[in-house]
C-alpha cells in the first residue's frame, strides 16, 4: 500500500450489481432468526466486573452501579435465562423453526440446561464473545485475547466450536480480528446490507452476513422503540412484504430472552410467523445454513482493486485510459480512494476529476493525444491497442477508399479549425454516425467543441475502464 491516503469505509457494496438471489426451495426471502443468549455473561461483580449491568433491560433509564450488585436488573437477566427461553424455545420448536443462537461463552458456561436444549433442537450456537460486555476501549491485544479464549470456552461447553460469531457491543478492530482467526465461517459485527457478502482481510476470504438493530426486539428497550408486542409484529410483517416483493433478499430479526421472552412482546413475534406462513414465500435458515448456501453459490471472486495498488502498478494499469496522458493516473492515485473506486464508476470518476480539474492547456495535450479517426497511424498500425480496438468496433478499420477520402479530408479540416483530433466514442457509435456527427460538429465554434471533445474524452475512459473493473 503506497502513503496515499485512503478511505476505509465501504459505501458501495453490491450497489447495481446485487445479485437476484434463488433462495432454496424457490423462497424468495431468507429468514434468520437469531436469539441472543447473554444471560450469566452481561456487567456483573460476581462476574469479575467492576459494575452491574444497564444494557437493553426494561428498566427505564438504567445506569451502572460502579462496584454494587444491581439486584432489579440481575433479576430481569435471569427472567430471561428461567422463562424467556423456555417460552421461546417452545415457540420455535413446536413449529420446526431453525434459530441462530449468538451465545456469550461465559453465559452458556452458566446455563448447562439450556445449552442441551439448544443442541437437542439442532440449533447453530454461534459465539457473541467472551462476556456481554463494551469493546470499544478494548486495547486490540486484549480483545484478541478474549475472543481466543471466547472460542475455547465455546468449544469445551457446547461440544464443538463456532461457525459464526457476533460481538455486538464491538470495536472498530472486531471484524478484522474475528476475520484473521481464521476459523470462523461468518461473522455478523455489520449491518451494511441485506445479502451476505465477502470480506477480503489478508489472504482470507471471510464471509460477513449483515445482522439488523432494527429488526430487533431490542427496541423494546431504547428509544424509539417498540411499546406494544404488536408494534414489533406489524414492523417484522411490513420488512417481510417488502423483501418479499423485491424478492432475493435476507431478513435478520434479532430476539432476546429477556425481552421478547415476555408474555405481551412474543404475541407480535407469533403474529409475523403466523403472517409468514400463510403468506409463503420464506426459506427459514440458520446462518451457518445461509452461509453454506453462499459459498457455494456465491464464492468470492478476487481481482486487483485499484485502491490497493502502490504508484508505479496504479499508473502501469491505468496510465493509458485517458490517451497518452500517464498523468492523470498519477494524480488520481494521490486522491482519498477507498471500495468506491474500485469499479469502472468509481474508478472513472476519480480519473475524470483530475482531467476536469487540469488547466485548459493540458486538456488539450490530451485532446491533441488522441490520433485522428481512420488517420495516417491507424493506417501505419501505431496507434494504442485501446485506440485500435475501438475504431475497428466500429469498422473504422475497414473503410472503402471513398469513405477513407472523405474521413481525410474531415479530419484536415477539423483540425485546422480547432486545433485538435475529431473525438468521439466511437463504441457507442456506428460508421454512419460518426461520419453524421463529424460533418455536425465541424460548424461548431471552438469553445463548443473543445467542451464536447472533453465529454467525448472522458465516456472514451469509461468504456475503457469498464473493460477492466466490475
Amino acid at each position: 500500500m503506497s502513503d496515499a491516503p485512503r478511505y476505509p469505509r465501504n459505501m458501495i457494496g453490491y450497489g447495481p450489481r446485487a445479485p437476484r438471489v434463488d433462495w432454496p426451495g424457490g423462497a424468495r426471502v431468507a429468514i434468520s432468526l437469531v436469539l441472543n443468549y447473554e444471560e450469566g455473561g452481561e456487567n456483573c461483580l460476581l462476574h469479575g466486573d467492576a459494575q452491574s449491568e444497564a444494557f437493553l433491560a426494561d428498566i427505564a433509564g438504567a445506569a451502572q452501579w460502579p462496584g454494587q450488585r444491581h439486584w432489579n436488573m440481575e433479576s430481569i437477566y435471569e427472567y430471561g435465562a428461567r422463562a424467556g427461553f423456555w417460552r421461546l424455545h417452545d415457540l420455535f420448536t413446536q413449529r420446526a423453526l431453525p434459530v441462530t443462537i449468538y451465545g456469550v461463552a461465559t453465559a452458556l458456561a452458566r446455563n448447562p440446561e439450556q445449552v442441551k436444549a439448544m443442541k437437542d433442537a439442532g440449533w447453530d450456537i454461534a459465539s457473541h464473545g467472551l462476556k456481554w460486555v463494551e469493546h470499544r476501549d478494548m486495547p486490540e491485544a486484549e480483545e484478541r485475547a478474549q475472543i481466543t479464549e471466547a472460542i475455547r470456552l465455546h468449544t469445551e461447553v457446547v461440544g464443538e466450536p463456532p461457525r459464526g460469531w457476533y460481538t455486538g457491543r464491538c470495536s472498530v478492530n472486531t471484524v478484522a480480528l474475528t476475520a484473521e482467526t481464521g476459523q470462523l465461517d461468518w461473522i455478523s459485527d455489520t449491518y451494511d446490507d441485506d445479502l451476505p457478502y465477502w470480506l477480503e482481510v489478508g489472504e482470507r476470504d471471510q464471509l460477513v452476513i449483515p445482522y439488523t438493530l432494527e429488526a430487533n426486539d431490542m427496541r423494546f428497550a431504547t428509544a424509539p422503540g417498540w411499546v406494544t408486542g404488536q408494534d414489533f409484529g406489524q414492523y417484522l410483517i411490513d420488512s417481510y412484504e417488502t423483501l418479499l416483493a423485491e424478492g432475493g433478499r435476507m431478513f435478520s430479526i434479532g430476539l432476546h430472552n429477556r425481552l421478547i421472552g415476555r408474555p405481551g412482546k412474543i404475541a407480535g413475534l407469533i403474529r409475523f410467523l403466523d403472517h409468514v406462513a400463510a403468506k409463503g414465500g420464506a426459506w427459514f435458515a440458520t446462518r451457518s445454513q445461509i452461509a453454506d448456501f453462499w459459498a457455494a453459490t456465491y464464492p468470492n471472486q478476487r481481482y486487483e482493486r485499484p485502491s490497493r495498488m502502490d504508484r508505479a502498478t496504479f499508473v502501469a494499469k491505468y496510465g493509458s485510459i485517458f490517451e497518452h496522458s500517464p498523468w492523470i493516473a498519477e494524480r488520481a492515485h494521490g486522491l482519498e480512494l477507498g471500495p468506491a473506486h474500485d469499479t469502472a464508476v468509481g474508478l472513472h470518476n476519480a480519473l475524470a476529476r483530475m482531467f476536469r480539474s487540469a488547466s485548459a492547456e493540458e486538456r488539450l495535450g490530451v485532446l491533441r493525444a488522441h490520433p485522428d479517426l481512420a488517420g495516417k497511424l491507424a493506417q501505419a498500425k501505431r496507434l494504442t491497442a485501446e485506440s485500435t480496438n475501438e475504431q475497428a468496433s466500429a469498422g473504422l478499420d475497414a473503410l472503402t477508399d471513398d469513405e477513407r477520402t472523405r474521413f481525410t479530408q474531415l479530419n484536415t479540416a477539423y483540425v485546422e479549425k480547432h486545433g485538435f483530433p475529431f473525438i468521439i466514442a466511437v463504441r457507442d457509435n456506428t460508421k454512419a454516425s460518426i461520419l453524421q456527427a463529424f460533418e455536425t460538429r465541424i460548424a461548431h465554434d471552438t469553445d463548443t467543441e473543445f467542451a464536447t471533445a472533453c465529454r467525448q474524452v472522458e465516456r472514451i475512459a469509461e468504456i475503457r475502464l469498464m473493460d477492466l473493473l466490475p
